[in-house]
């Protein structure tokens, strides 16, 4: 190729792996795979869904995989193994690609100067709203990277991509559909906070009382006052109190398995 000249769309298109990892997700993996159809591969690694996700997946043509719970990083760095194109996006069923997005992932992709790692933010939508307070954006991930250079480093949750190299920022943000009701989030508070809990037990990190009962206050004090969830209304509260409640549980969780 000659300096300067860009990839044609047919070229952008085939450059890009797309790697999702699902458990029961046909709430949710159909949108995701319409937002990113056009990228030259999609790779979808399952931990063994019983409902609709293996179909849906199907009806898109995508490479799929079952596969055993082997933990969030662990899953996703499966699929991410499996991506053969230059470039990879990492994505989650409840996550969407936009139009914008999708540009300035063509723009770097046809590029010859670029990074080896880019961030993207996300609009978190909680209860149906896009909640721009309580430090919910811009929420950088790493998501987008060349093949080779990026693995999610090993982690019970909130796991995150470890580039090889040099990283940049992408302009536009993907949507993140989250907590689509209370009971959905509490069912995912008590999976997480375990998780969450674990990882610090595995650090040998050790809390005594004051931080099982003031580590909750501060983060609701955190979320709804210093990053202004006032501003969220009714959403910005109950959002806040619920990340209070975690720090809460994660906590007594973790004095928990040190008594064992």
């Amino acid at each position: 190729m000659a300096p300067g000249e860009k990839l044609d769309a047919k070229d952008f298109y085939s450059d890009l792996s797309i790697a999702i990892i699902t458990r029961n997700e046909e709430k949710n993996i159909k949108d995701c795979l319409e937002s990113v159809e056009w990228a030259g591969e999609i790779i979808v690694v399952d931990a063994e869904s019983d409902d609709a996700t293996a179909k849906l997946c199907a009806d898109f043509g995508v490479c799929f995989y079952s596969e055993p719970w082997k933990g969030f990083s662990a899953q996703k760095n499966s699929a991410i193994a499996k991506a053969t194109k230059k470039w990879v996006l990492s994505l989650d069923a409840d996550e969407r690609v936009t139009p914008e997005l999708k540009r300035d992932i063509e723009e770097i992709i046809q590029s010859r100067n670029t990074k080896d790692g880019y961030f993207i933010a996300r609009k978190n939508f909680f209860l149906g709203r896009w909640i721009r307070y309580c430090g919910w954006y811009p929420d950088y991930n790493l998501r987008l990277f060349k093949r080779g250079k990026g693995s999610f480093k090993n982690r019970e949750v909130h796991e995150a991509v470890v580039v090889e190299g040099s990283v940049g920022y992408l302009k536009h943000p993907m949507e993140h559909y989250t907590y689509t009701s209370i009971s959905d989030y509490l069912q995912r508070l008590d999976r997480y906070s375990t998780l969450a809990a674990r990882e610090l037990f595995k650090e040998n990190k050790t809390y005594g009382m004051l931080h099982i009962i003031f580590r909750p206050v501060y983060t609701f004090l955190n979320m709804f006052v210093l990053r202004a969830g006032f501003w969220e209304g009714y959403h910005g509260f109950i959002l806040s109190v619920l990340y209070g409640f975690y720090t809460f549980s994660k906590y007594i969780k973790l004095k928990e398995l040190q008594r064992k």
